[in-house]
């Protein structure tokens, strides 16, 4: 004999073997159509097997929904959850996140302690604070040891609570670059741990620029991201020089397009930028020294900014603390922070299209909806703030057949906050109601 446990929206199944859909409503006070950019009145969604599957504005109203009829399954048994005081969003996806790692005062000693393991349990942790903060979707850009990979393959299993990652592994630098491992470490010890490997992602010619996309497929990456120029937190003296030449850019978002990945790229500095619009990739990251002609560029080419308004935010508080960064790194994070969110603001009045991302993993994990409050501070409005989370994001990741708006067909990520986000924003900031995939992680 066979039994079956349902556990929240799971799948249950039949005595015979065969898998029952399962159905459930959530009712909301109001909802966001983001692609519309508009404030709905009441609405209701069935979800059927983690899909959004017909939409009513009253729950008793999808009784006679087509989808609920071809299961079998009678309306009087499918649970409602009810949000009389709530606005539901699609589930929101962050651009922009370091989920192995959090910074903070032992950062710069832990690669010397701690074990990839030490640092995957961790980020199982940061993972599931993302997920409860309502960002059903992220995009992890930079992780050593397969850690991103990793908590990737253990959440699709369902063994951990995360949001759904798309990751790009370890991150392609230069020699000396931003994401280079060694850098900060005595030449004596570089050489004891076996620097440079594969993995490492360190290059220095077209060729192994090549070569670094090729190891990051074959370590199941899903995008592909390069430094391409200084950064704050690394521990050398420039946060803005270019650290890649146009030909091994080139050369990088060639091999990624053969491997179906986008290429996301880190860049303080307006050179580094150029080369990296030039060659091809989809995002920038920061762009907090980007100017007037690097706007142009990214309207031309159709190129992303990612600002990571709350990064800038947490360094520039940071540097203010002796103890925080090393010496070489508190300038850097003084000015950087200062600049970034300025540059933000003349990108918006430029054109330039832009996403949500929030660099979490410098900033702490879980306070990615702050984003949104600075976000709608450099100028934006709260109706775009909401798009660059969700609607865009599906977009930049190829995803918009499956999520980024509460439409059918799509996946079952919701999220609901008290009140309403267009006229107060940093309600997305308590957020009540978390669904993933018809899968609900967080109720009031």
């Amino acid at each position: 004999m066979r039994f079956a446990l349902c556990v929240g929206l799971l799948t249950c199944l039949g005595t015979a073997g065969a898998v029952t859909p399962v159905a459930a409503i959530v009712d909301c006070a109001h909802a966001i159509d983001v692609r519309a950019g508009k404030l709905l009145g009441r609405t209701a969604l069935l979800i059927i097997d983690g899909r959004i599957t017909d939409l009513s504005d009253k729950p008793e109203s999808l009784a006679t929904s087509p989808a609920l009829i071809d299961t079998g399954i009678d309306f009087a048994s499918v649970p409602v959850h009810a949000l009389p005081t709530h606005t539901c969003t699609p589930g929101w996806t962050d651009l922009h996140v370091h989920l192995s790692g959090e910074q903070n005062k032992e950062s710069y000693s832990e690669g010397f302690r701690l074990n990839a393991a030490d640092f995957a349990l961790r980020g199982s942790v940061y993972a599931e604070r993302t997920l409860m903060a309502g960002f059903t979707s992220v995009r992890d850009l930079g992780s050593s040891d397969g850690i991103a990979i990793s908590l990737r393959n253990a959440i699709n299993s369902g063994w951990i609570k995360g949001p759904r990652i798309f990751a790009a592994g370890k991150a392609i630098a230069t020699t000396g670059g931003h994401a280079d491992p060694r850098n900060g470490i005595s030449a004596k010890l570089t050489e004891a741990l076996g620097y440079p490997q594969p993995q490492d992602g360190v290059v220095d010619s077209v060729d192994e620029a090549r070569k670094a996309v090729r190891q990051r497929y074959k370590e199941g990456a899903d995008l592909i991201k390069i430094t391409a120029t200084g950064g704050v937190l690394s521990y050398a003296k420039s946060a803005d020089n270019a650290q890649f030449t146009l030909e091994e850019i080139q050369s990088i978002v060639q091999a990624a397009g053969d491997y179906g990945f986008h290429v996301a790229a880190h860049a303080h500095g307006a050179e580094g930028m150029k080369r990296a619009i030039l060659a091809g990739v989809r995002t920038i990251e920061h762009g907090t020294y980007a100017d007037a002609q690097v706007f142009a560029m990214m309207k031309q080419h159709g190129t992303y900014l990612v600002p990571t308004l709350v990064a800038g935010a947490y360094v520039s508080e940071k540097s203010k603390d002796p103890t925080w960064f090393p010496a070489v790194v508190r300038p850097k994070a003084e000015r950087v922070g200062a600049q970034i969110s300025d540059t933000f603001s003349k990108a918006v009045k430029a054109g330039v299209l832009f996403a949500f991302g929030t660099d979490s993993g410098v900033s702490p994990h879980g306070q990615n909806a702050r984003e949104f409050t600075l976000l709608v501070q450099a100028g934006v409005t709260p109706m775009q703030a909401l798009q660059a989370a969700t609607l865009v994001p599906a977009t930049i990741l190829g995803e918009t057949h499956d999520q980024g708006v509460l439409e059918v067909g799509k996946r079952a990520d919701i999220v609901a906050v008290p009140g309403n986000p267009l006229d107060d924003i940093s309600v997305t900031e308590r957020v009540a109601f978390v669904m993933k995939d018809g899968v609900i992680y967080k109720s009031p």
